[in-house]
Parts: C-alpha cells; structure tokens; sequence
C-alpha cells in the first residue's frame, strides 16, 4: 500500500467560517476563537502540530472530492451523461442555482481548511522551537494550504472574505468580501513565497504526500500565470524543472495505482482504499453508468477492472468532439477518452449503439470502487511543463524564444508518440498549448480555468449556455443570508 500522510481518520467541521471543531474516532473537540475559550492544551508538542495539519490536510479531501465539476464538467470537453444528476446537469448546462449543494460545499470546505490552518499558524507565533521542532515546517505547510485554499476559492467565486487569523463568529459577521487582487497580493503569493523557503524539497516514508518545495513553487507559477505576470511565471516555473522532477517514459504509467509518488508526482490529494472513509469516489463515478451499456460491455468492464458489479457512474464524461481532437497514434487517448475498451484478453470491445453513455475516461478505472485510492492531481510535471511553455511563449520577442518555449511543449508531445512543433507564430504557439493542456489533463480539473484565464471561456462555452457574467460562480445563498448586507456582501452580479 502507498504511503501517505491522510492516514488518520479525522474530520473537519466549521459554523459560519470562525469555529474549528477537529473530531476522531472517538474524541469530539470543539475549538472555539481564542477569546471564548483556551486552546493551549491542543498544542503542547510538536506531534500536536502534526495531528492539527493532518486535520488540514485531510480537509483537502472533502474540497477536493467534486472539483472536477468545477475545473471540468463546466468546460466544454466534459460532459454530464447521466441525467439523473440533477446538480452536475445544472454545472455541465450553465444553469447553477444561489442555492446549489456543490457551491455551498465548495465554499465552506475551502474556509474551514483556513480555519483550521490559520489557528495553527496563530498557535505557533508563540511556540517554542525547542519544544516544538518542526515549526518551521508547520509554517510552511500551512501558508501552503492557506494559498492554495484561497486560489481555490477566487477561482471560483471572484472575492471571497480575507481571514488570516482566528476571529469570533461576530467578527465574521462584518467581515466583507475583498478584493481579489488584493488576495492574490496579500495572502496567496506571499504565503507561497514564505511556504517554498519553509518546506523540504522532498518527504519519505510516512511523510509522503505533504507538501513541498517543488509544490510550493509550481502552484505559485500557475498563481502567477493566471494573474498574468508572465515574467514571475517562466522564472519560477524554469526553477521547478531543476527540481529533479521528470516526465515517466510512458503516459499509461501515470496510472499505476500502486505508485504514484514517482518522478511526475508533484502535489496530489491522497486517498486510500480500505473501507475507513479515506478513499474517494473517482472509480465509480467516472467508470460510465453500467446499467446503460448493457449486458456484454458492462460484464468485459467489470471484468477488466475487477469491479464487482457496483452500479454508478456517468459522469465525467468525455464528448465525442473531444475525443475527435486526438490525432492519429496520440498514445493518451485510449486511457483519457475512449468509445470501447480492450478486454482481458485485448480484445476490443465497442461501447453499443444507443448508450447514453458514449465514451469513459479511464485515468481513474481502479479495481477497488467502493473505496477508492486514485489520488486527485492537484501539479504534475506534464502540467509545469506546459505552463512554462505558456509563460514564455507570453514573454517571447523573436523566434528564437518561441522555439525555446515550443521545446517545453515537445517534451510532453513526444511523450504521446506525437512530433513536435517548430517555427510557429507567437499566437499558433498559443492555441498549440492550450490544445495541449486539452488532451494532456483532461479530467484533472483545468480545464475550465484555463479557458478563463486565457480569456477563451464565451468562445468555446458560449454554444452550451455560458453568459459573460458566468466566468464565476454564485456566492452560496447561505452566505448571503448570514451576512445580510449586500453593501459589503454582495452577490456575483447575474446570480
């Protein structure tokens, strides 16, 4: 079994955005503000501070369970084939409602992956070093979470309420929503600034799968990217690929389920099989909906994959315009998206005539279903890789630096048996890594924002609904109602 640190079967509830509550198996404590009641037993030694950013990264989880839907499913590669789920109907159809299930989680996930991290952070202004050892690491990582939270959050909603300490629930009460410039510059940069000279540039043993410099580095390049400082972006990307990071020799090995901390991983979610409520539900939801394809196809996927008949599925779908994208021989599109599949015996076996469900991704097909362990890809080097094309390709003055930022590119083509591109235009060079980015993290929630970033989203998305104003989500209703003061609350204008 993998390593990983989301071991401990801990999780995270939040009322409003101020109260932390931490609860086990068997232990339930509640952690109220400073100022209510103390906290200071919580955090007497340093594996008090471990158990505490387990807390938070097992808070990763629940943000991370659904956000494909946001980073995919209201693309325009990704479809909602079952139609019974009416919430990813409304994503995948531009129809999202104030008072949807999926934003209000969304939301209140992300704030309490904050709490928790900001008590942390308040805890160990006042730790002693010498008793508390790894502190500076505890800082990091939570800058870490804090950043990537808020980029999660600004991403999807535009401003957010800034909170970087503790704070009482009439505090948060009054607490408006800022500016996302000014999150961007006063919180997610500088914490991952602070967060990359604090963490190690790798972690082994049981400590696998938390943060680290690497990580740090490459999502303050896709910070940058999105904010448009291009300049920022290509130098810090250019530091990662110097890191030791390496893209694996073969595409399909990416989804070798029993390792996944190899020279690509950078940063993921970890989950694990084993029916204790840490693995995820990826398998099942992506496999296509069994009762759809009938007898002969659901029997060779159940069999190929060892699924022992669960019934789910039909989400995340891949379109079939999609999947006419791929060029001939593209070795990524038979596990990215795909109309049959090869049996047991390498047989193919065509999806029939008349499902519902025309094609499946299989970048998440596992045996273990019910609970599974495919981890959630927050940065893998293919990713950095294509940024850093991006980035100076964006920052090129000749043909010289299109050519060098095209290089980047081709690493990642050559890995799909594809050729490589020479001597584009700067604005062919564009649409080159975009498509790119398309057909490589299909499924790996970027989609979407790649499309808003680079100013795309009402040219490919407009035909399914989007209106201008949909480039962000609605703030929950429940927001809006506790707060009720539209002069420092306001909702997302067209919502």
């Amino acid at each position: 079994m993998k390593n990983t640190v989301i071991k401990q079967s801990i999780s995270i509830v939040v009322l409003i955005l101020s109260i932390l509550v931490l609860s086990c198996k068997k232990d339930f404590l509640e952690i109220l503000p400073e100022s209510t009641v103390t906290v200071d037993y919580l955090f007497k030694t340093d594996k008090d501070y471990t158990d505490a950013m387990l807390g938070a990264y097992r808070v990763l989880h629940d943000v991370y369970d659904d956000f494909w839907e946001f980073g995919d499913l209201r693309g325009d590669d990704c479809i909602q084939s079952a139609l019974r789920q009416t919430d990813r109907v409304r994503v995948d159809q531009f129809i999202v409602d104030v008072n949807d299930a999926l934003t209000r989680n969304f939301w209140e996930d992300n704030y309490r992956a904050i709490t928790q991290v900001n008590l942390i952070l308040f805890k160990l202004e006042e730790a002693d070093q010498a008793i508390i050892t790894n502190k500076e690491l505890y800082i990091g990582e939570a800058k870490f979470i804090r950043a990537l939270s808020y980029f999660n959050l600004v991403r999807v909603f535009g401003d957010v309420p800034m909170i970087t300490a503790p704070i009482t629930s009439e505090e948060a009460l009054v607490t408006p929503r800022e500016d996302t410039d000014r999150i961007y510059d006063d919180i997610i940069i500088p914490d991952l600034l602070e967060a990359e000279a604090k963490l190690p540039e790798i972690h082994s043993g049981e400590n696998m799968g938390r943060a680290t410099k690497g990580a740090a580095k490459s999502l303050l390049g896709k910070v940058y990217l999105t904010v448009h400082d291009f300049v920022n972006a290509e130098a810090k990307l250019l530091e990662v690929t110097s890191m030791g990071y390496a893209l694996l020799d073969n595409f399909e090995n990416l989804f070798n389920f029993d390792n996944e901390h190899h020279s690509e991983y950078i940063f993921d979610i970890e989950y694990i099989d084993g029916d204790i409520g840490l693995g995820s539900s990826f398998t099942r939801d992506f496999i296509g909906e069994f009762q759809d394809f009938g007898a002969v196809f659901r029997d060779k996927l159940m069999e190929l994959y060892n699924i022992q008949g669960r019934e789910s599925g039909g989400a995340g779908t891949p379109s079939l315009d999609f999947i006419d994208l791929f060029e001939p021989n593209d070795l990524r599109q038979y596990r990215t998206a795909t109309t049959g599949i090869f049996d047991i015996n390498g047989v193919w076996v065509e999806i029939p005539v008349g499902s519902q469900v025309k094609a499946i991704c299989q970048k998440y097909c596992d045996a273990v279903v019910t609970d599974c362990r495919t981890n959630w890809r927050i940065i893998r080097y293919a990713d950095v890789l294509l940024m850093l094309a991006e980035a100076m390709n964006e920052n090129a003055t000749n043909q010289g630096e299109i050519n060098e930022a095209l290089n980047y590119l081709n690493q990642v083509r050559t890995r799909a048996g594809l050729a490589g591109y020479s001597d584009l235009t700067q604005a062919e060079a564009r649409d080159k890594i975009l498509m790119e980015r398309r057909l490589e993290l299909y499924l790996e929630g970027h989609r979407w924002f790649d499309l808003v970033r680079t100013g795309n989203a009402m040219n490919f998305c407009e035909p399914f609904g989007m209106q201008p104003y949909m480039t962000v989500f609605p703030v929950p209703q429940s927001q809006i109602e506790v707060i009720n003061d539209p002069t420092i609350f306001p909702q997302n204008q067209g919502y």
